[in-house]
Protein backbone atom coordinates (compact mmCIF):
# COMPACT_ATOMS: atom_id res chain seq x y z
CA UNK A 1 0.00 0.00 0.00
CA UNK A 2 1.46 3.45 -0.86
CA UNK A 3 1.88 5.65 1.09
CA UNK A 4 -0.96 8.21 -0.95
CA UNK A 5 -3.46 5.76 -0.29
CA UNK A 6 -2.57 5.30 3.85
CA UNK A 7 -3.53 9.32 3.44
CA UNK A 8 -6.81 8.65 1.41
CA UNK A 9 -7.65 6.00 3.88
CA UNK A 10 -7.22 8.60 7.07
CA UNK A 11 -9.38 10.89 5.02
CA UNK A 12 -12.12 8.13 4.58
CA UNK A 13 -12.03 7.42 8.12
CA UNK A 14 -11.85 11.81 8.84
CA UNK A 15 -15.29 11.65 7.10
CA UNK A 16 -16.63 8.54 8.57
CA UNK A 17 -16.85 9.59 12.32
CA UNK A 18 -15.43 13.37 12.06
CA UNK A 19 -16.79 13.31 15.87
CA UNK A 20 -13.30 11.67 16.98
CA UNK A 21 -11.94 15.43 16.40
CA UNK A 22 -15.13 17.26 17.33
CA UNK A 23 -13.75 21.07 18.96
CA UNK A 24 -10.28 20.34 17.42
CA UNK A 25 -8.66 23.14 14.84
CA UNK A 26 -5.42 22.26 14.31
CA UNK A 27 -3.00 21.44 11.65
CA UNK A 28 -0.70 18.52 11.75
CA UNK A 29 2.25 17.72 9.39
CA UNK A 30 3.65 14.62 8.48
CA UNK A 31 7.51 14.18 7.30
CA UNK A 32 7.58 10.40 6.32
CA UNK A 33 11.28 9.49 5.59
CA UNK A 34 12.26 6.39 3.48
CA UNK A 35 10.98 4.51 0.58
CA UNK A 36 7.95 5.81 -0.64
CA UNK A 37 8.26 8.71 1.90
CA UNK A 38 6.78 12.08 1.86
CA UNK A 39 5.11 15.24 3.02
CA UNK A 40 1.33 15.26 4.17
CA UNK A 41 -0.82 17.89 6.34
CA UNK A 42 -3.56 17.33 7.70
CA UNK A 43 -5.90 20.06 8.64
CA UNK A 44 -8.95 20.04 11.48
CA UNK A 45 -11.48 22.84 11.26
CA UNK A 46 -13.62 22.18 14.75
CA UNK A 47 -14.15 18.15 13.37
CA UNK A 48 -13.97 18.41 9.48
CA UNK A 49 -10.29 17.58 8.47
CA UNK A 50 -8.46 17.40 5.36
CA UNK A 51 -5.69 15.38 4.18
CA UNK A 52 -3.29 17.54 1.78
CA UNK A 53 0.07 16.92 -0.21
CA UNK A 54 2.78 18.55 0.90
CA UNK A 55 4.16 20.66 3.60
CA UNK A 56 1.53 23.38 5.82
CA UNK A 57 2.31 26.87 7.04
CA UNK A 58 2.58 26.91 10.66
CA UNK A 59 2.04 23.41 12.06
CA UNK A 60 0.73 23.27 15.28
CA UNK A 61 2.31 19.91 15.42
CA UNK A 62 4.85 17.53 13.44
CA UNK A 63 5.32 13.92 13.41
CA UNK A 64 8.41 12.68 12.11
CA UNK A 65 9.03 8.83 11.42
CA UNK A 66 9.98 6.38 8.62
CA UNK A 67 7.26 5.98 5.81
CA UNK A 68 6.88 1.99 6.56
CA UNK A 69 6.70 3.41 10.21
CA UNK A 70 3.93 5.70 9.40
CA UNK A 71 2.41 2.55 7.80
CA UNK A 72 2.49 0.15 10.69
CA UNK A 73 1.21 2.67 13.04
CA UNK A 74 -1.89 3.44 10.95
CA UNK A 75 -2.75 -0.07 10.21
CA UNK A 76 -2.31 -1.21 13.96
CA UNK A 77 1.38 -3.41 13.75
CA UNK A 78 2.86 -0.71 15.27
CA UNK A 79 1.90 1.33 18.90
CA UNK A 80 2.06 4.54 18.74
CA UNK A 81 3.56 4.83 22.24
CA UNK A 82 5.95 2.41 22.10
CA UNK A 83 7.49 4.31 18.61
CA UNK A 84 7.81 7.31 20.55
CA UNK A 85 9.32 5.88 23.10
CA UNK A 86 11.65 3.59 20.68
CA UNK A 87 12.49 6.76 18.88
CA UNK A 88 10.68 5.50 15.67
CA UNK A 89 8.17 8.11 15.99
CA UNK A 90 9.53 12.07 16.89
CA UNK A 91 6.90 14.78 17.79
CA UNK A 92 7.38 18.69 17.44
CA UNK A 93 4.68 20.50 18.66
CA UNK A 94 1.60 20.56 21.22
CA UNK A 95 1.66 16.37 22.70
CA UNK A 96 -2.04 16.60 23.68
CA UNK A 97 -2.51 16.74 20.05
CA UNK A 98 -0.40 13.36 19.43
CA UNK A 99 -3.01 11.71 21.85
CA UNK A 100 -5.88 13.35 20.04
CA UNK A 101 -4.72 11.82 17.18
CA UNK A 102 -4.37 8.64 18.15
CA UNK A 103 -7.86 8.43 18.67
CA UNK A 104 -8.18 8.71 15.42
CA UNK A 105 -6.18 6.50 13.53
CA UNK A 106 -6.62 3.46 16.17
Amino acid sequence: MSLKEVFAGLQEKINADPSKMAGVTATYQFNLSGDDGGEYNIVFTDGAGKVNEGAADNPDITISMDAGDFKDLVNGKLDAMGAFMSGKLKVQGDMSLAMRLQSLLG
